[in-house]
């Protein structure tokens, strides 16, 4: 069997209260609240690295990441996945 890699999720960001779009700031990219740090960087770096250490390289508190993480598990069951369009963006 062929390894596929399958598209990415869009997800309604808005509703995470751990990230934040500000227009201007990174380019509109969602960053973890009150950072500059993108949440695409974070999962990036999730390829290689534990959330541990991806906390430590970034000094972002572990907590945060899991939030996200928590928020994308709870997204990913949700039948309204698609809800908010404007707001949604791959990962």
């Amino acid at each position: 069997m062929e390894n596929q890699r399958q598209h990415p999720t869009a997800f309604d960001w808005s509703q995470c209260p751990a990230v934040e779009r500000v227009p201007g700031k990174v380019g509109g990219a969602w960053l973890f609240r009150g950072t500059r740090l993108p949440v695409a960087t974070v999962f990036e770096n999730l390829e290689d690295l534990s959330v541990a250490e991806v906390a430590e390289q970034f000094d972002l508190p572990r907590e945060r990441i899991v939030e996200v993480l928590v928020f994308i598990a709870s997204s990913l069951r949700s039948p309204d996945l698609g809800a908010g369009a404007d707001n949604a963006r791959p990962v």
